[in-house]
């Protein structure tokens, strides 16, 4: 465990406990902490805008987990996104700020930059690409000159996918080239549903998806190199063998997040990259007319800001009931889960990629409970946890990382695995 100074009284500080997320993400640090893994106190905060609130999230907490301490022994932070000196107060007394607080694209670059200037970590479960590619661009020499470790989308958006990419290359006896993977989520008979925040941002982020291109065009990459031979990308709908139901491109951060990871393993390990496509599967064909009508009714609706007033007023409506203003019950997160299933193609030991077709093929997965309330603040702690405790394991002593850049030469997956979210090889 690293040490901490007397200017830095917690390992992390929550900061946006009060959200729907955040309330979760605070219980799993508790249990954490509880833990007191090598006879080690895990010190820790929870800040925002309410110390009312703020004290009611623990007081629920303490409650829910058996734990009358977290009323007394949890300090609490008062913190806004809009008033610059709160957040540097904060800042300066935690190790690890752990960003709950969405979307990010509106509220995420003042806690970066607080961040950075007063020499705390970050790590956040956004899933946003425009967001995280800007802060990419826009901090990653300044968190490196700092010494400050930036890392977003650490939670379902994308850690399985990410690591599993890392994990599907090292169980691989040979070079690989080519991944495809397919989510599925299974939900009890209550179904699944996710808060409106996650919706929120989907709304606009979609609403201003020229603006990503534009930002991408600033980075000044060149492709990364194709190696083997080219995967040709499926439809816009397809019916999926492997998962025995019509799928779809999966629209969220994964493939930005996975694709980044890879330039920098090409760049910074000299590792081959991998091409990475992403799926999901929707059902029968009731969900392929479902996901067409509002598919179409959403593009329309995106492009005017009355239309995006509404799609966000009413998120029930128009996902078809996957999200809503009160998030999902405990019902529904009981009986939900997913797997991420990889199948990865490639060349075997000794096989020449620019001769002929791939002539070795693995399959993955990675499973786990509810992704958006149960994966991902496991997800986050777990990331935070290896962030203090093997921070010399990760790149350059600082900079702006997705997940699998920071930890590909750390223990996190292994964290992960006696953490509920496992990885696994199907097939080889």
């Amino acid at each position: 465990m690293a040490a901490i100074s007397s200017s830095r009284p917690y390992h992390v500080i929550i900061f946006g406990a009060t959200g729907f997320t955040g309330k979760f993400v605070v219980e799993e640090v508790a249990r954490y902490a509880a833990e007191s893994p090598g006879g080690v106190t895990w010190k820790w905060a929870v800040a925002g805008r309410s110390r009312k609130r703020l004290e009611e999230v623990l007081e629920e907490a303490a409650g829910r987990l058996s734990m009358p301490e977290l009323r007394t022994d949890v300090e609490v932070i008062v913190a806004d996104v809009s008033i610059e000196d709160s957040l540097a107060t904060m800042c300066q007394q935690g190790l690890v700020i752990l960003n709950c607080v969405g979307p990010y694209r509106f509220y995420g670059e003042p806690v970066v930059k607080a961040c950075v200037e007063n020499g705390a970590h970050y790590i956040d479960i956004c899933g946003e690409p425009q967001f995280l590619e800007h802060i990419q661009l826009e901090y990653h020499k300044k968190a490196l000159d700092k010494g400050v470790y930036v890392i977003g989308s650490c939670g379902f958006d994308s850690i399985p996918a990410d690591l599993g990419i890392i994990y599907t290359q090292r169980q691989f006896k040979g070079t690989l080239t080519a991944v495809e993977s397919f989510l599925s989520i299974s939900a009890g008979p209550e179904g699944m549903c996710g808060h409106h925040a996650t919706w929120q941002s989907a709304v606009h982020g979609f609403a201003d998806a020229g603006s990503l291109f534009k930002l991408r065009k600033k980075f000044g990459h060149k492709p990364l190199p194709v190696v083997g031979a080219k995967v040709t990308k499926r439809g816009s709908v397809f019916f999926s063998k492997e998962m025995e139901q019509y799928a779809i491109p999966f629209m969220g951060s994964d493939p930005s997040v996975v694709k980044r990871t890879q330039r920098f393993l090409h760049e910074e390990e000299h590792l081959s990259p991998v091409q990475y496509t992403a799926y999901v599967g929707i059902g029968g064909l009731v969900s392929v007319v479902k996901f067409f009508c509002g598919g179409l009714l959403f593009w329309f609706l995106v492009k005017f800001r009355l239309g995006r007033k509404v799609l966000t007023q009413f998120p029930w409506f128009f996902s078809f009931g996957l999200f809503s203003k009160s998030g999902p019950t405990m019902k529904q997160i009981e009986d939900t889960c997913f797997s991420l299933t990889f199948f990865g193609e490639g060349y075997k030991e000794g096989s020449d990629p620019s001769q002929g077709r791939p002539d070795a093929r693995i399959c993955t997965q990675v499973i786990g409970a509810e992704p958006g309330y149960v994966a991902t603040p496991s997800a986050m702690v777990q990331a935070a946890v290896t962030l203090v405790q093997e921070v010399h394991s990760l790149p350059k002593r600082g900079g702006v990382y997705t997940p699998g850049a920071a930890f590909c030469n750390t223990s996190l997956i292994e964290r992960l695995q006696n953490h509920g979210i496992k990885f696994s090889v199907r097939r080889q």
